[in-house]
């Protein structure tokens, strides 16, 4: 009983630290835009299924902490795996997304905030070029690969997709928003063991993260057969 007591009290302090902040307030995101058919020699998915929606950051983000980034996110990701709700891991992930968009690059903020402008817009034409831009000037930006990424999903451009989020795996693994989006399109594709693969490492991230959960029973339910 004590050393339950002691492993309780340094997940709540943790999650507890990494919120000490004002609370905070965001906007409703703008609907996504719609996606458009395949062209020639794009994956087809299965008759009857319907295009997923790929994961979001908010449309207003808190404001970034200070001191070292890679310490901050690890201490981040440690209280996500230790929120004891769906209310406390939300906060805490707008907290990753915050630092995951600090490019440190002036002219990539620039470019990033013309990206959102054309997203919002729908100008999904000139959004891609712009981040076709930032990959090049800053190919360590995890944030403009996962926006790419994105943005192909919508456009139904999976190969493309793929690509991009296998390179924001390659700089961080965590990414629960890439995961989820690779996740989504082996689903699509009906390579369900692989989704369900996938969506677990999801969880095993961030275990309060949207929709997953009932993503993951479906599957196991579908892969490994119902409990007996």
């Amino acid at each position: 009983m004590a050393l339950r007591f002691r492993l309780f009290s340094v997940g709540t302090l943790l999650v507890a630290a990494a919120l000490v902040a004002a609370p905070l307030g965001f906007a409703q995101e703008p609907p996504p835009p719609q996606a458009q058919p395949p062209g020639p020699g794009q994956p087809q998915l299965p008759p009857g299924s319907q295009t997923p929606q790929p994961m979001e950051p908010p449309a207003k983000l808190p404001k970034p902490q200070r001191g070292d980034r890679t310490q901050n996110l690890d201490f981040l990701f440690g209280a996500l795996k230790a929120a004891p709700d769906a209310e406390t891991g939300k906060a805490i992930e707008e907290r990753i997304w915050a630092l995951w968009f600090v490019s440190g690059s002036d002219t990539t903020d620039l470019l990033m905030t013309r990206v959102k402008t054309a997203f919002e817009g729908k100008d999904m034409d000139l959004a891609l070029e712009l981040l076709d831009a930032i990959v090049t000037l800053k190919p360590d930006y995890v944030e403009a690969w996962n926006r790419r990424a994105t943005i192909f999903f919508l456009k139904k451009d999976y190969g493309r997709s793929l690509d991009d989020i296998r390179q924001v795996l390659a700089r961080e693994p965590r990414h629960f928003g890439a995961l989820s989006g690779l996740g989504m399109i082996m689903q699509e594709f009906g390579e369900e063991k692989r989704a369900l693969e996938v969506f677990r490492k999801a969880l095993a991230v961030h275990p309060h993260i949207d929709r997953i959960p009932d993503l993951v029973k479906q599957l196991t339910e579908k892969v490994e057969g119902r409990d007996i």
